[in-house]
């Protein structure tokens, strides 16, 4: 059952996560899986696998919004894809808005549809590319981009002052490092631990300089 699996990857964690939180972590997966068969939004097929893939992995950020929210309470995840790393971060942080942006009109439906169904108040789903977007945000998050650099060129106009940008990836190369613009630089880097996953994670956290 994927509620009891999910249950034991939290307690494996220092997170604290209601039973209701729980359960619609779970819906979330179950309509991801649902919908993947036509839409084809993620390559992660089994459920089971999306719980420490995408939920784990995406939850294990949550901790670090805290060094941001004296701002403004308002992120947005550019490239979102389903709504990941958001939509898992704004069930644990109903006091958190989350724009969840993307270009593809099919994620957006289906985010628009999980907004809906699991009656979340705090999620924005948008569809736009990144540069044309507006607003003013304590964080932006990013699990998707393929560089930092690209992340922090396209976003820039995006982040408030003193906020944040949340680069989450999986091998940290240094010339990554090194090859981020003028206008930005490494507040810190800190590894993600996520259970049950054989792989790298790390948090970059970047702001403007």
């Amino acid at each position: 059952m994927l509620k009891n699996k999910l249950t034991k990857l939290i307690a494996q964690t220092d997170l604290k996560i209601s039973d209701l939180q729980i359960d619609q972590l779970v819906a979330y997966v179950e309509l991801l899986h649902k919908w993947n068969k036509a839409y084809n939004l993620t390559s992660v097929r089994e459920p089971e696998q999306m719980l420490i893939k995408h939920i784990m992995d995406s939850l294990v950020v949550s901790p670090h919004l805290l060094s941001v929210t004296d701002i403004n309470n308002k992120f947005i995840d550019v490239g979102t894809g389903p709504g990941l790393p958001g939509i898992p971060l704004a069930i644990i942080n109903p006091d958190l808005e989350f724009t969840l942006l993307d270009s593809l009109g099919k994620r957006v439906r289906f985010m628009t549809q999980v907004k809906l169904d699991l009656g979340l108040k705090n999620i924005i789903p948008v569809q736009s590319r990144v540069e044309d977007f507006e607003g003013e945000f304590a964080g932006v998050l990013s699990r998707a981009f393929a560089s930092i650099s690209d992340m922090v060129n396209w976003s820039r106009h995006l982040v408030a002052p003193n906020g944040r940008f949340f680069a989450l990836k999986g091998q940290l190369a240094q010339e990554e490092i090194e090859a981020l613009p003028d206008f930005v630089k490494v507040d810190s880097i800190a590894p993600l631990v996520v259970p049950n996953l054989n792989a790298e994670r790390h948090l970059v956290l970047l702001k403007s300089q």
